[in-house]
């Protein structure tokens, strides 16, 4: 064994920690917006949207504010990322605003299935917005999830149309955030996109809140459940940046469809709403349509970091 073998074995363990410690990272943060995706659907059958809405962020802006300033980071953002910050903010704002309400209308799992077309609407807008080539093996995979989300809408079936579009307007403009945060990965630190990002939604929250003002208001048990909620996301943002720092996004982009999972068992468990076949039959196409453009790309990874590991061995 060669006196430089050892230590290339040994980053090439200690890298795989971390990648491992990312992916539980990660799995946590999805638990947690499954928990607040729960929280929010039993709310929205008491209080009105928007005020759900408003309580989550209020907490999430809070909680953004409170990491900055232990962080030390500044919020004094680039000149030329500001507007993009903001934007991203916005998009993220219509995913809340058009979600919840959503959430009234659908049952959990079939509403999360078609939140989760986002990833193959990434696939459509990449090339206008990032510029990037998109083979035609992509496309097929985004037509075998669009085909799915068919199959769970069921345009004349028992899901409200209503609760479909806006669940589709989320997933448009969550394809946006993902875009926009690839564009603004670089430029930025991860602190000043939460806060840009929790303030701006938070400014729209209250700003639709005020158009639809609610009648009713939260008291005890309720104000605790709301409380929770935003934790939930506040604490999902965060240990997803803590995950993408740990462990490369193409490793990461499979374990999306776990949260697909918990919504199903979630659903059946709290609201006695368990998908029936066609609508399995449609979740299923669009996990195969995300796995199909997510594993090459963690095989990809996986590859190239082999090669490495047996170019360190060879020195």
């Amino acid at each position: 064994m060669t006196p430089t073998t050892k230590p290339a074995s040994d980053s090439a363990a200690s890298q795989q920690r971390q990648w491992l410690i990312g992916c539980g990272i990660f799995l946590c943060a999805l638990s947690c917006f499954s928990l607040l995706d729960a929280l929010a659907k039993d709310l929205v059958h008491r209080y009105s949207a928007p005020l759900v809405n408003m309580a989550r962020y209020s907490i999430i802006v809070v909680l953004a504010f409170s990491i900055m300033r232990a962080k030390r980071v500044s919020i004094h953002a680039p000149k030329d990322a500001r507007l993009l910050l903001v934007l991203r903010g916005a998009m993220l704002g219509v995913v809340g605003i058009c979600f919840i309400p959503a959430l009234q209308y659908l049952p959990l799992a079939e509403g999360t299935a078609v939140y989760f077309v986002a990833p193959l609407i990434v696939v459509i807008l990449a090339p206008f917005v990032l510029g990037e080539r998109v083979g035609w093996k992509q496309y097929a995979a985004v037509l075998v999830g669009m085909v799915g989300m068919l199959l769970i809408v069921n345009p004349g079936g028992d899901l409200s149309l209503i609760g479909c579009a806006l669940m589709f307007t989320s997933a448009c403009a969550y394809a946006m955030v993902q875009l926009l945060t690839r564009k603004l990965a670089n430029r930025v630190e991860s602190e000043q996109m939460f806060v840009y990002a929790a303030s701006t939604c938070w400014f729209m929250g209250l700003g639709v809140m005020t158009v639809f003002w609610p009648e009713v208001w939260p008291t005890g048990r309720d104000l605790l459940e709301m409380l929770l909620m935003g934790t939930c996301g506040g604490v999902g943002q965060y240990l997803l940046i803590l995950a993408f720092k740990r462990t490369p996004a193409s490793m990461l982009a499979p374990l999306n469809y776990f949260q697909l999972a918990l919504a199903v068992m979630l659903g059946e468990l709290f609201f006695g709403q368990m998908p029936n076949l066609q609508s399995f039959a449609g979740i299923a196409l669009i996990v195969a349509a995300g796995l199909a453009l997510t594993l090459p790309m963690l095989m990809a990874s996986l590859k190239a970091r082999s090669i490495r590991a047996d170019a360190a061995r060879r020195v």
